[in-house]
């Protein structure tokens, strides 16, 4: 099941990517919440999953799949060639920062430079959407607690996140969480641990790897963070990202207006962001 939000910016519609088009969702369920934590809490996944309606085709913009998750959390230096990159020494545990939940955008929506920082960067990352609230959950159990994943660019503004010496300002730009182009359901995607991650930037490769090179597997992000910090259904966490980001080429290689970013996640699907000035 491919669960999507279709339609302007900021109103938004639940519906189902169909391979004819869209389902929408509130003309089947006027009741159902929109796709946050009281859609995942009240059992409306399941829901949806029983509808056999067929898509229509509609020519609509896609916004971001989930709406006012209560955090975003991250990874950092979670693959080892990307560490190698930056000069950094690999995490004897999982490295953790949050993003701000105003950063997220839709799935072609423009990613915006910010006026207080310099140097932005991309990073593709296999994000996966909580469904269930938990606290110390077991490795062994944690597919439990996920409703899908998506893609995310943690979009980075690496003078803010370098210069601050924390991440988050970096971090948070507004445009800085792209994710979709949909949620997808874990029985329609193959495992977790062999995706193929890729960045375009101007259709030049500049990112290429798989989630098996992850130092820190999901089911051990989740029994880690869940340890001592309570996950709500919508909550997001995006894994890490690959190498071959542009601050740790030589010459350094960022964002500009006009380019175009695309990720992309086998089995998922693609982010294409233009970029704006301020």
């Amino acid at each position: 099941m491919k669960l999507i939000r279709y339609g302007p910016n900021g109103r938004e519609r639940p519906g189902l990517l169909k391979k004819k088009g869209i389902v929408d969702l509130w003309s089947h369920f006027p009741d159902m919440p929109d796709v946050g934590e009281e859609f995942f809490q009240n059992g409306w996944l399941e829901k949806v999953r029983k509808l056999t309606a067929k898509g229509q085709p509609l020519k609509a913009r896609l916004g971001c799949p989930v709406v006012r998750p209560s955090k975003i959390i991250c990874l950092g230096k979670n693959y080892p060639e990307h560490t190698r990159e930056g000069g950094f020494t690999p995490p004897s545990a999982p490295l953790l920062f949050a993003k701000a939940p105003s950063a997220l955008t839709g799935p072609t929506d423009p990613i915006r430079l910010p006026v207080s920082s310099n140097q932005v960067d991309w990073e593709v990352e296999l994000a996966v959407i909580l469904g269930k609230k938990g606290k110390r959950i077991p490795k062994e159990a944690a597919f439990d607690f996920i409703a899908g994943v998506s893609v995310m660019n943690d979009v980075s503004a690496r003078q803010a996140q370098f210069g601050d010496t924390q991440w988050f300002r970096g971090k948070s730009f507004d445009t800085f969480a792209p994710l979709g182009p949909c949620l997808v359901t874990l029985d329609e995607i193959g495992p977790l641990d062999n995706l193929k991650l890729t960045t375009r930037v101007d259709g030049v490769l500049m990112q290429e790897g798989n989630t098996g090179e992850m130092l820190f597997d999901v089911p051990e992000l989740i029994s880690y963070i869940s340890q001592d910090i309570t996950l709500f259904p919508g909550d997001i966490l995006s894994t890490g990202t690959p190498s071959g980001v542009g601050i740790f080429r030589d010459p350094p290689v960022t964002l500009k207006p006009q380019n175009v970013v695309k990720c992309r996640i086998e089995g998922i699907g693609a982010l294409i962001n233009p970029v704006v000035g301020p």
